[in-house]
């Protein structure tokens, strides 16, 4: 294993694992070394290996399964949740840039679906635009499932990330003040615009219903808005 080019210090022991799992090419699910084959070819003992290997789990990069043995993690972009969500609880103007970047995100990708969703698909996105006035998982599916046809589960997983942080911090700091049909009809003139095909219409829907994000957002800010 080899040392970073400019790195400022040494590897940490994860950093090495890390880099042991592609330098043996172990695809997720492969089992890693065993923690005395671990401390051999990275020449350190025992609870420093273990110790690594858990920080490792926390990030979902390996998987212990006790009795079973360690295996390379999935590590999927939820494990993110608790360090992005107290960067915007620990930044004023935070939630509003989390904001922005669903935004472009979201965007972006409603012009790449549109057109391509079958009527059932349009049908199903208007039954959980309906339900979004009882039911507030009805939203998270919503945006989840108008970019399951995309094929890039990177993508899934950021929109999946970023819906979750702002309605973990977002609901709290800055509350709707509409009534949920506001909500529900933003939600269906997105739909009603993927039915015509039409990208641009679906991008311009699509910046409606964010423009109402911004301006709560915006409202429980400082006047100021700063840190």
């Amino acid at each position: 294993m080899t040392r970073t080019a400019g790195s400022s210090r040494g590897p940490t022991l994860q950093d090495r694992i890390i880099e042991l799992i592609h330098e043996q090419r172990l695809a997720p699910g492969a089992t890693l070394p065993t923690e005395p084959q671990l401390m051999d070819l990275l020449g350190a003992g025992r609870n420093s290996v273990r110790e690594a290997v858990r920080a490792l789990q926390a990030l979902g990069i390996v998987e212990i399964r006790h009795g079973t043995g360690t295996f390379v993690g999935q590590a999927p972009l939820r494990m993110l949740m608790p360090s992005l969500t107290f960067h915007l609880r620990s930044r004023v103007r935070a939630l509003a840039d989390l904001v922005a970047v669903r935004e472009l995100l979201e965007v972006g990708l409603i012009g790449e679906v549109a057109g391509t969703l079958p009527p059932q698909r349009l049908d199903e996105l208007d039954e959980l635009a309906a339900r979004m006035i009882d039911d507030p998982d009805a939203d998270r599916a919503f945006h989840s499932l108008l970019y399951s046809s995309c094929g890039n589960e990177l993508v899934l997983q950021l929109v999946d990330l970023f819906w979750a942080a702002y309605h973990e911090v977002g609901t709290a700091l800055a509350p709707a003040d509409g009534p949920a049909e506001r909500a529900v009809a933003n939600h269906r003139a997105v739909v009603g615009a993927l039915r015509t095909g039409d990208a641009g219409a679906a991008r311009a829907a699509m910046r409606r219903h964010f423009a109402d994000v911004r301006e709560r957002v915006s409202r429980a800010l400082p006047a100021d808005g700063a840190d």
